[in-house]
């Protein structure tokens, strides 16, 4: 283990932890009191820190305590727990809802459930490791297309015939480039092929569609698609917390048979009451996505501008390629001297040759923050003669 360790460093992909000493927000404090901007957190509609959600937080833990101490289906149910559910069920307008610790629960307790070795599962190529890992756990049929190609899904969709039952599985939002899953061409071939559809909202609910409601809304698709995992972790508060939520059917099983389910822990009280709050604060107001989307727009356009290698982005995430590790890794290390607080993703989280800075846009950004974000990205650039 040593040895491999050092192996890690010397090919410059070893990660290190840089500790944060206030509140996730857009100016924070991190290691000896340094003050810098943050870039690179999934705090998309600037919730991590809200008061509303603070104090909702509170209330839970005066009126509910602290933890549950059990597994739902033997006394860990609150009501809050249905509440949170049935808030979900309505953001999403699906069925029915099931709770989990994280989404990687909620994905690594799907698959498994669900289909046998008798069915295929077709999964985009770049899903989230959960994904990935949720689909290892069953004894279905695998099949993999390439990143968003229609064409490549119909081959898979082809060869599952020979399976009894079929299922896409997709992230909404792939989250290191930042695209949108064609969700419409999706569920047309789905229909073509008679298969199921799952996609993982994690990086695209509260940011993609014209209120933030996530790819059903913009693709206009609700009806079509059977299954939605996500998390809390991001857009709706970013503390934790998972959840599945799709036709009664399918979540009524997984409450008898999702492992994950069935042998962790309740969420905690103040985790669902912030939960609900988000989800009610939501309800009121879309002021929160239509700054992020200003944002989003506003930094993309200056970075383009400037020259920098930018992926096609549909989302909050912007992908400024460099495609050298070490490189990634000094870009960010200047990035923060310059009061920027920004992460490189390099190989195994991306392809080897495909290192980058991942800019994550929020609503809690101002513009001279993102004018701030610029200018070091322009000098760290042209530095490093990146630009």
């Amino acid at each position: 283990m040593a040895k491999e360790l050092t192996a890690i460093r010397t090919a410059g992909l070893y990660k290190q932890e840089r500790i944060i000493r206030t509140a996730q927000q857009a100016d924070i404090r991190v290691n000896d009191q340094e003050e810098v901007l943050n870039f690179c957190a999934n705090n998309y509609l600037a919730l991590s820190n809200h008061p509303r959600l603070i104090e909702a937080a509170k209330k839970a833990m005066d009126t509910h305590g602290y933890g549950m101490s059990s597994v739902r289906f033997i006394c860990g149910t609150q009501d809050l727990h249905k509440m949170l559910e049935a808030a979900v069920s309505d953001y999403f307008q699906t069925d029915d809802t099931l709770l989990y610790a994280a989404c990687f629960d909620a994905n690594g307790g799907l698959f498994e459930p669900l289909f046998s070795e008798e069915d295929a599962i077709i999964s985009d190529a770049l899903n989230h490791a959960s994904i990935i890992d949720g689909i290892r756990l069953s004894k279905a049929k695998r099949y993999r297309y390439a990143n968003a190609d229609m064409a490549d899904l119909e081959r898979c969709l082809q060869a599952a015939r020979a399976q009894r039952y079929r299922i896409i599985a997709t992230d909404g939002v792939f989250s290191m480039d930042g695209n949108v899953a064609p969700m419409d061409r999706i569920c047309e071939l789905a229909e073509t092929y008679d298969a199921l559809v799952m996609v993982d909202e994690s990086h695209s609910a509260g940011v993609v569609g014209a209120t933030g409601h996530g790819v059903a809304e913009e693709f206009g698709l609700y009806g079509r698609i059977d299954l939605f995992t996500g998390t809390l972790g991001k857009s709706f508060g970013g503390a934790l917390g998972g959840f599945t939520t799709g036709r009664k059917e399918i979540i009524d099983l997984l409450r008898q048979r999702s492992r994950p389910y069935l042998f962790s822990n309740s969420l905690p009280p103040a985790v669902v009451g912030a939960g609900i709050e988000a989800f009610r604060m939501l309800k009121e107001s879309h002021a929160l996505h239509d700054k992020l989307l200003e944002n989003v727009a506003y930094f993309l356009d200056h970075m383009q501008t400037a020259g920098f290698d930018i992926r096609p982005t549909r989302s909050a995430i912007c992908a400024v390629m460099l495609y050298d590790a070490p490189l990634s890794q000094e870009f960010a290390r200047r990035m923060q001297q310059e009061g920027i607080y920004v992460t490189g993703f390099y190989y195994p989280v991306v392809p080897e040759g495909q290192a980058r800075i991942r800019v994550q846009l929020s609503a809690g950004h101002e513009k001279v923050h993102l004018d701030r974000a610029v200018a070091a990205f322009v000098k760290t650039g042209k530095a490093l003669e990146v630009i």
